[in-house]
C-alpha cells in the first residue's frame, strides 16, 4: 500500500473542522460493543492501535484523527486484517468528543491515550492544542472508575501542559511523582520509536480515575 502524504499540522480551529462528527451505530462497528474501549486521540496512521487490537482482542479500540486521508488508509488496513474490535474516525476531537462519548455503552471507556500531539509552539497558536480544559472535562466525565489516561510527548512544554490540565481534575490520580519511565503498553507509536532511537527523551504521565470517596 502506498504511503499517503498529508500536511504535518492541521488547524483544528479552521472552518472546515467545526462540524462535530455524527456517532456511528457501535453495534455495527464492533463485534462486541460492550467490551472495554481504548480511545486514542490523534492516532495518525493508526499503527499503534492496529498492533494493540491484534494483541488484545478482548478490547475495542477507537482512533480519532483530523487528517482524513490517514483515516481512510487505516481503515483499509483494518479491513484487510478483518479486525472487528478496531475502528477509526475522521473528526476534530475538540468538538466531537461529547457526542461520541455520550453514544457509547456506559462505563466502556476504560483507556485513553494522547501521544505526541501537534505542539503548536507559537503562543498565539497554542489554543489549537488538543488537550484543552473542555477535552479534559469530557474525558474524565465518561471515563469508567479505574480507567486510565496516558499522555506522552517529546516536547517537555507540551507534556507539562497536558499533565497539569489533567491533574486539575480531582477524580484523576497521577501514578508517578515524576515522569513515567516506561510506556505501559506493549507497543509504541512510530514517533515514540524514532524519538528513542535518536536518544531523545519522552515525557510520560499516567492517570487513574478514582471513585468519589477515594482519599485525596
Amino acid at each position: 500500500m502506498a504511503i499517503v502524504r498529508v500536511r504535518e499540522h492541521v488547524n483544528p480551529l479552521s472552518r472546515k473542522y467545526q462540524t462535530p462528527v455524527t456517532p456511528p451505530d457501535w453495534t455495527k462497528i464492533y463485534a462486541k460493543d460492550t467490551q472495554p474501549l481504548h480511545l486514542d486521540i490523534g492516532c495518525g496512521r493508526g499503527w499503534f492501535l492496529l498492533n494493540l487490537a491484534e494483541l488484545q482482542p478482548e478490547w475495542n479500540f477507537l482512533g480519532l484523527e483530523i487528517r482524513e486521508p490517514l483515516v481512510g488508509q487505516a481503515i483499509v488496513r483494518r479491513n484487510e486484517l478483518h479486525l472487528a474490535n478496531l475502528h477509526y474516525l475522521f473528526c476534530n476531537a475538540n468538538n466531537s468528543l461529547q457526542p461520541l462519548l455520550a453514544s457509547l455503552q456506559p462505563n466502556t471507556l476504560q483507556r485513553v491515550t494522547i501521544q505526541f500531539p501537534d505542539p503548536w509552539f507559537k503562543r498565539k497558536h497554542q489554543k489549537r492544542r488538543v488537550v484543552q480544559p473542555e477535552v479534559v472535562a469530557e474525558l474524565t466525565k465518561y471515563l469508567a472508575i479505574g480507567g486510565m489516561i496516558f499522555v506522552q510527548s517529546d516536547v517537555e512544554e507540551v507534556a507539562i501542559e497536558m499533565r497539569d490540565r489533567f491533574a486539575i481534575d480531582g477524580s484523576l490520580h497521577l501514578q508517578a511523582a515524576g515522569w513515567l519511565k516506561d510506556n505501559p503498553f506493549p507497543v509504541a507509536t512510530e514517533r515514540e520509536q524514532s524519538t528513542l532511537e535518536r536518544g531523545e527523551l519522552v515525557y510520560r504521565a499516567l492517570f487513574m480515575k478514582q471513585p468519589p470517596d477515594f482519599p485525596g
